[in-house]
């Protein structure tokens, strides 16, 4: 790909002038269109050292409103993000949905910098690359917008440029000695630069190759590279937007269209899938312990749990955790006694309600991606990122595309985390729709507790069998080997709360002897 660039391409200062004055105006028309379409933007420039990327990005946010934009500078892991997984820095700096993200360098440094110095063993090439892709089409689908820009240059210029930074006692310390060794291999780290490029040029997230031994060339070319971009994609909002509005008029005209059931996958998920009723209903909800067990062995797992606790924390393990169940399904409960000989500086509890104003600007995995958990921490989840193929499938919150796809991204985000080391384990809190009604009515009457029980909670056991299909399709599609689901008997509160301990201390035991 590199050996057809041709790097000989230069503009004149006058001709640069002239272009960029009918360029710099569009482009800040165009950041106001996507911001008021709420379109999210991510830039990325990579490239060799020395190429220009600071004075282009300069050179690019010259004509947009600083309140709309945010430049990241990605440069080796803080010691913070050394204890978080690979891509948690990324995802915690993807855009709000309207403004830009730009980033100098990114997440291409897993499979480029690092592969250079060996940070990243050949071994793990082939998975960088998957979770790189994985990255940015989730983000694509979800709406981003996402130009890349690789700057390049030859072994020459670069000398020369590395020369003058070096010459003057104000630049000096922009040249590292890693830019030093990799200009020396500049040859080798090329065919590094080529591989990457082939592998991650997408259609959802495609290389621009820039010229940019000649700055003047290069600014223009990245600009107009942004305009087209966004151009395309306002325009193909704009075209969804009309075709929505279209399509309400539509049905406002002739109320039997509005009313009619659409054209839903739950007949077509039963008939491929053989799912109703097929995992759930094969819980044994008659396992109980009597109050005397289940004290007995509280107290022993308990102890385990807190020794087990301060061994995570020392060996540097992540723990994360993630609740579903029907309401009053014992979720919080079964949290309580899980945690409550755990060191309190070592855990975090996460309560996940309905999105807020600033959770919905984003893609809807980003406000879990803020809560994973630091090497040696342990994440609960009360409720977690699988609303989308449950509540919000349900509901109509999104798309029949967007949760069908949730399961591929779901799988991927939970490959991370334990590709990243974390021991990641999901339980479904399985009780009956009797069991639940009596635990509603135990909450009504006694003051204390009315406030768990909402009148959402009575609407949502009306939609029992429907809740119960897209469980048993989520448990299916997304119990892996790397992070299992696994079914709590739920009906007796104390057969439930020791099989959730016993499932964690028995995963982080397994985990011990395999260090």
């Amino acid at each position: 790909m590199l050996e057809k660039i041709d790097l000989s391409k230069k503009m004149g200062k006058k001709e640069y002038r002239q272009i960029m004055d009918s360029l710099a105006p569009k482009l800040g028309a165009l950041q106001r269109e996507c911001r008021d379409l709420k379109i999210p933007v991510i830039i990325v420039f990579e490239g060799f050292g020395a190429s220009g990327k600071g004075t282009l990005i300069n050179q690019l946010i010259q004509p947009l409103d600083p309140r709309g934009f945010q430049v990241f500078a990605i440069s080796g892991e803080s010691q913070e993000e050394q204890m978080r997984p690979f891509l948690w820095r990324f995802w915690t700096k993807t855009p709000e949905n309207g403004r830009i993200a730009i980033f100098d360098r990114s997440w291409y440094r897993r499979v480029l910098v690092d592969r250079f110095d060996k940070v990243t063993p050949d071994a793990q090439l082939g998975y960088a690359y998957n979770e790189i892709i994985s990255f940015e089409q989730q983000l694509a689908d979800g709406g981003n917008v996402i130009l890349k820009f690789f700057l390049d240059i030859t072994k020459k210029e670069q000398a020369k440029r590395y020369k003058v930074l070096l010459d003057n006692k104000e630049t000096a310390w922009r040249v590292t000695e890693g830019d030093l060794k990799r200009q020396k291999h500049f040859d080798e780290y090329k065919v590094m630069n080529e591989e990457m490029l082939q592998r991650t040029d997408t259609d959802f997230a495609p290389w621009t190759i820039i010229e940019a031994m000649d700055r003047e060339y290069a600014a223009v070319k990245i600009i107009s590279a942004v305009i087209k971009r966004l151009e395309e994609k306002v325009a193909e909002v704009k075209a969804k937007e009309e075709a929505r509005a279209e399509e309400k008029k539509s049905e406002n005209a002739d109320p039997q269209k509005s009313t009619a059931k659409p054209e839903s996958t739950e007949e077509g998920i039963q008939d491929k899938f053989s799912l109703r009723s097929s995992i759930l209903s094969s819980a044994d909800l008659s396992l109980s312990y009597t109050k005397a067990e289940y004290k007995e062995k509280l107290k022993e797992l308990q102890g385990r749990m807190a020794v087990l606790h301060s061994d995570l924390y020392r060996r540097r393990i992540p723990v994360v955790l993630a609740f579903e169940g029907w309401d009053a399904g014992g979720k919080g409960g079964a949290i309580k006694r899980l945690t409550e000989c755990m060191d309190p500086r070592g855990y975090a509890v996460n309560p996940t309600a309905a999105p807020n104003d600033i959770e919905k600007a984003h893609h809807y995995l980003w406000r879990f991606w803020q809560n994973v958990p630091k090497a040696g921490h342990v994440a609960i989840f009360d409720r977690t990122w699988y609303g989308r193929v449950m509540v919000e499938r349900i509901e109509g919150f999104c798309t029949t595309d967007e949760w069908q796809r949730a399961y591929k991204e779901i799988n991927d985000m939970e490959a991370h985390l334990a590709h990243s080391g974390a021991i990641v384990i999901k339980f479904w809190m399985q009780i009956d729709k009797d069991e639940q009604e009596k635990r509603f009515k135990e909450r009504m009457a006694i003051p204390e507790k009315r406030w768990k029980i909402t009148d959402e909670d009575w609407r949502n056991r009306e939609k029992w069998d429907q809740y119960e299909e897209a469980v048993d399709e989520m448990l299916i599609r997304t119990s892996t080997t790397y992070a299992p689901w696994v079914i709590v008997e739920g009906n007796c509160k104390y057969y439930a709360r020791i099989k959730v301990l016993e499932t964690v201390i028995d995963a982080i035991e397994t985990r011990m002897k395999q260090k």
